[in-house]
């Protein structure tokens, strides 16, 4: 098929890495696997950090333009046979596909949509009703965690829903190797105000509490809060952290495997995609069982989730890892089958295709 692609919060040609792009990008890779043409239908953002009035009035006349503009342009050329639009929510609804499958009459499909009431009464409740009327259109909508499908489920009850499952592309990983340096631990993640620094404050007030203990960290990740995160770990000795800043893929792939243990608490995180990537490198995980992260670490299989906010816990759990041999190179060996035999490209692939033939039905293919 011919499939127009949209990410109203993120394009995935934007030139600022996060992990919303980098899932966009991933599930195109898996279209394209499964032999389909993705086009990239818009690069219009449609996020407003306020449910103010104006920039919402503005983003919604952009959004206008925008799809007179794909229409004028499918008068002239081949229609797309399906429309995808990944992660619509309450600042970032898709006001762009639901008018034009609409109006073409092709099938519109959604990735990682949400809704939670409590942005009814907030402001956002225009917003939500539109992300509700696109998930209510939507010929499947892919849900990425248990707690966005039963948010779905509760808005839009007549709506059609799979889970879909975070997953990676595993080939910078390779296969299981034997520990480097069991005692090394590790985090990834941008520098920045809300969940991310959160979660940095956390991990820094874990490890004071297990100073005495055998480790090191290594660090990476950059960005605006930087000096902030570093004056965080000041009260170590320099030599026990070791701040790496940002890194390519390959790289972060390499200094993964040499790791011990990944160790970041996931405040806030959806489910964490830098989760399944220290995995497919082989590294059990310890963070806290809060949001999406159970989706993606399996608790005493792939690693340790505390109880939300416990910082005891949190420390004890880096701890016990720490010190049980057994229990952490078995937790290896799980956490790397888990991601490169459920959780890869090739199997997303699969999984998806097999979804859309479902809902869109073979004949609709074979056209």
């Amino acid at each position: 098929m011919k499939i127009a692609f949209y990410a109203p919060l993120k394009s995935p040609s934007n030139p600022v890495p996060s992990g919303d792009r980098l899932m966009a990008r991933l599930i195109i890779a898996a279209l394209e696997m499964a032999g389909h043409r993705v086009e990239i239908a818009s690069e219009l953002r449609s996020f407003t950090p306020t449910p103010e009035v104006g920039p919402r009035a503005e983003i919604a006349r952009k959004a206008g333009h925008e799809t007179e503009r794909l229409l004028e342009k499918w008068r002239k050329e081949p229609l797309p046979d399906l429309w995808f639009t990944y992660h619509p929510y309450y600042k970032t609804p898709d006001l762009i596909g639901p008018p034009i499958t609409a109006t073409l009459g092709i099938p519109y499909v959604t990735a990682e949509a949400s809704y939670s009431r409590r942005h009814d009464d907030n402001g956002w409740g225009e917003n939500q009703r539109l992300v509700a009327d696109a998930v209510w259109q939507a010929a499947v909508n892919l849900c990425f965690t248990e707690r966005d499908r039963i948010g779905l489920v509760d808005a839009v009850p007549e709506g059609r829903y799979e889970r879909f499952l975070p997953f990676i592309d595993t080939s910078l990983f390779g296969p299981p190797i034997e520990e480097i340096d069991p005692h090394r631990l590790i985090a990834v993640a941008m520098m920045r105000r809300g969940d991310k620094f959160d979660s940095y404050a956390m991990l820094a007030e874990a490890l004071r509490l297990i100073r005495d203990g055998d480790w090191t960290l290594t660090v990476i990740g950059d960005g605006p809060m930087r000096e902030e995160v570093r004056m965080l770990f000041s009260a170590f000795d320099s030599h026990r952290i070791t701040w790496l800043e940002e890194r390519s893929p390959p790289e972060i792939a390499a200094e993964l495997r040499a790791g011990g243990i990944y160790v970041w608490p996931g405040c806030g995180e959806a489910y964490g995609l830098a989760y399944l990537e220290a995995q497919a490198a082989g590294l059990p995980i310890v963070a806290q069982a809060t949001a999406g992260v159970p989706e993606v670490v399996i608790d005493d299989v792939t690693g340790l989730l505390t109880p939300e906010g416990d910082l005891k816990a949190y420390a004890g759990a880096i701890s016990r890892l720490l010190d049980d041999d057994l229990k952490r190179r078995a937790m290896r060996k799980a956490a790397h089958r888990l991601v490169h035999e459920d959780r890869s490209l090739t199997a997303a692939s699969k999984r998806l295709e097999t979804i859309l033939r479902k809902h869109l039905g073979d004949s609709y293919y074979e056209r």
